[in-house]
């Protein structure tokens, strides 16, 4: 470790050992007005974490509210923002996703009941096009909250890691990404894991435990540089107010009026019924503490009454939390006692699966996912190279060729609510199947279609987002799409109680709610494809993470068997609704004359074809690409082939005469080339008028007799003729060196 101070600004610098590099943390030359700020340095990426928090929390409020916001300077990379207004707008789906990265592994690492607002900005200011900046990010923020004196129970370390040629590695730079079987990222405290989220390519549960291992292993310098940072800025800590003693009294109360009802609440089985009791109970506790306050107001005064009003609200917030707990404490000791979980399953069943496909006949592939009462409608949509998504980020414009969208609309959960832009949990479900099924993916060269993929959750009790996993793989079958083979996901929870634990399988929404973790796996019947943790306790030991996956393997293959019912391999043929896609190779040559001047061609060929028309090249070669009906595919083959072919010795053809000379005519053989008729080539009789003999509008036939300087020669007298190449090549029949009339100049 190094330490170096400046003078005029008061600043410490930290350097850190990581990996094969140095990550560098700097504080008090940056941000000074902020409760905390640092900016930290890997490579030449750069990100500046700022902390604010509020002394107080809003009386009655009974959430944490804490935002964390990623964003990204487009000047770190040199460039300008594409977007009409030409500077940064709404936040990307990336910065989205790097927002909720920082966010989860910090959220639970602050006091319970702590209710103060917590802003945490990153921005990333410079990037190196190889050192990705969510890892700096996450790091950053939590060293800007060690430093702040804001109540945090950290810091926290993050990093990124790599499975190259069967060799893991520590914060891999895009480069080496590139060449990986696995990209995952993992954070946590010097105790243990707090999150996980990755990618990967069919890796067994020994190998993602041991790069979970690996990576939490890799941070640890950062968290004690970080501890260091601390120590030596040294500000004070905000006291927390200490609410023990009010919130053990409110327990007392609350358990002895409400746990026969809990327990009797949390023994119904359908969710909205369960929910209806629980509700019931919390009202007549409202109705009894609202009773018992209005006796004590009778005796209050005028001048006491705002006073008292605020003791209300107090009180009820008190008597609220220990509600909630209170939920917590039944269903969590049914499970460690009895082994059976409010819909009565054990601690490794998974609910009732159905599994449909084919339910949306007009959409290119679709699929009903049924897991209890957790349901998704996905659909597939292929389109071609112009449909793909364009992404304008710090590494460059690039394309997406496979998108996966998730909706998950408020009648899913029987509530009324806002219908807008797609949310951050939105943002981060749809990524999770997207990770889930993209490896699986086939490669352009083996499937040259766009695809999308739209899920829309239509009931939900627990892991929509693992549905649409499943979902998404059996509407892509369904739609056709060779998939490499079919993805199943399950959502794994913990309820831990000192030494005292149980995972559970396939968890339902209360579970998730008032449990210890949000374990998610996602893979193939071979292996994992991707794997997502949360946890709301600090950490958790490696042997629960290993116990919980192998009983998600066990989850998943069950699962799989269940979606085979349904279709067990893609389609051979695509539906009649999809486009078809046919290739043509042209010379790269001809490229020119089939896009036309300003694209002229083209887009005449497409609008008549009603096709769309992909043309690239590689080296000598040209590649067509059309996608359209069968039909209009053919219309556009036809039109293309007739610009780039070009006529040979022998072919005869019925044409058009396009134009005339006083010595021949212009025959027009296929779209885009014309043909010489010279008058001597009409009859074998002598041709005087050319205009006695042919007229423009008028369909000829006409036998190919070679070139004349880049021109087609042909002839109308000579068609059905046996022709002899060798007598018409490197001649001109004479007119080459004569005037129009054949008579030497």
């Amino acid at each position: 470790m190094f330490t170096k101070k400046s003078k005029m600004f008061n600043e410490i610098r930290k350097e850190i050992p990581f990996g094969d590099q140095t990550l560098v943390l700097e504080t008090g030359k940056i941000a000074r007005q902020a409760h905390g700020a640092v900016m930290a340095t890997l490579g030449e990426t750069m990100v500046l974490a700022t902390v604010v928090g509020k002394k107080e929390a809003v009386e009655g409020q009974d959430f944490f509210p804490l935002t964390v916001h990623y964003q990204e300077k487009f000047s770190a990379s040199g460039k300008i923002p594409g977007s009409f207004n030409r500077r940064e707008g709404m936040p990307s789906t990336h910065e989205t996703l790097v927002s909720r990265l920082i966010d989860r592994p910090i959220r639970p690492l602050f006091p319970e009941g702590y209710k103060n607002e917590v802003q945490i900005i990153c921005t990333t200011y410079n990037y190196d096009k190889e050192n990705q900046a969510d890892i700096v990010a996450m790091i950053a923020a939590s060293a800007a909250l060690s430093i702040s004196g804001i109540p945090f129970m950290g810091p926290i370390g993050g990093s990124r890691v790599a499975l190259i040629d069967g060799e893991f590695k520590l914060n891999p730079t895009n480069t080496e990404m590139s060449s990986s079987d696995l990209d995952l990222v993992v954070a946590g405290t010097k105790e243990g894991v707090l999150m996980v989220e990755s990618e990967a390519q069919n890796l067994d549960e020994k190998t993602m435990l041991s790069a979970v291992k690996f990576g939490h292993e890799g941070f640890q310098s950062v968290i004690q540089g970080i501890n260091e940072l601390a120590e030596e800025v040294n500000n004070e800590r905000w006291e927390v107010a200490d609410n023990s003693e009010c919130a053990t009294k409110a327990f007392k109360e609350v358990e002895k009026k409400c746990r026969k009802g809990l327990e009797k609440a949390f023994s119904i089985k359908t969710k909205a019924e369960r929910y209806a009791a629980v509700d019931a109970v919390r009202d007549e506790l409202k109705e009894s503490f609202e009773a018992d306050f209005q006796k004590e107001m009778a005796k209050v005064s005028v001048a006491e009454f705002e006073a008292k009003m605020k003791e209300k609200r107090q009180r009820w917030s008190c008597l609220s939390n220990a509600f909630h707990e209170l939920e917590a404490n039944v269903v969590r000791q049914s499970i460690l006692k009895t082994g059976k979980r409010i819909d009565g399953r054990k601690t490794t069943e998974i609910r009732p699966i159905e599994c449909e496909v084919g339910v949306l006949s007009k959409n290119h592939g679709s699929a009903l996912f049924t897991r209890g009462e957790t349901q998704a409608l996905v659909s597939t949509t292929l389109g071609v190279k112009d449909d793909e998504q364009l992404i304008d980020s710090l590494d460059g414009v690039s394309f997406d060729r496979f998108m996966l969208h998730y909706n998950f609309p408020p009648f899913s959960v029987g509530e009324c609510g806002r219908l807008g832009r797609a949310g951050r949990r939105e943002i981060g479900h749809g990524k999770l199947a997207f990770r889930a099924n993209n490896p699986m993916m086939p490669s352009h060269e083996e499937f040259p279609y766009t695809i999308r993929v739209l899920s829309d959750v239509t009931e939900s009790n627990g892991s929509s987002s693992m549905a649409t996993t499943c979902g998404a793989s059996l509407a892509m079958m369904d739609a056709g799409v060779p998939v490499k083979d079919a993805v199943s996901g399950i959502a794994m929870g913990l309820i831990k109680e000192g030494k005292e634990f149980a995972v559970l399988s396939d968890i339902m929404g209360d579970e998730d709610h008032l449990g210890d973790m949000d374990f998610k796996v996602a893979g193939t019947k071979k292996g994992i494809t991707s794997l997502q943790m949360d946890l709301k306790i600090t950490s958790i030991t490696f042997d629960i993470m290993e116990q919980a996956l192998e009983q998600a393997k066990d989850g998943r293959i069950h699962i799989l068997k269940q979606m085979a019912k349904a279709i067990k391999a893609p389609r051979k043929e695509l539906s009649a609704e999809a486009p078809q896609i046919a290739t043509i190779e042209i010379d790269a040559s001809k490229i020119k004359d089939v896009i036309g001047s300003g694209g002229k061609v083209i887009k005449e060929i497409t609008a008549e074809t009603d096709t769309k028309i992909e043309i690239k090249e590689e080296g000598k070669t040209g590649t067509v690409v059309i996608a359209g009906s069968s039909e209009n595919i053919e219309k556009a083959k036809a039109i293309i082939e007739g610009i780039v072919k070009e006529p040979e010795f022998g072919e005869v053809y019925d044409g058009e005469v396009v134009d005339m000379k006083p010595f021949g005519a212009f025959v027009n053989l296929m779209p885009g080339k014309d043909g010489f008729l010279h008058i001597s080539e009409i009859s074998d009789e002598r041709t005087e008028n050319i205009e006695d003999a042919i007229k423009v509008g008028q369909v000829v036939k006409v036998v190919v007799l070679g070139m004349d300087r880049g021109k087609v020669k042909v002839s109308m007298k000579r068609v059905g003729q046996k022709l002899n190449k060798k007598d018409f090549e490197n001649q001109d029949n004479g007119r080459d060196r004569r005037n129009g009339n054949g008579r030497k100049r």
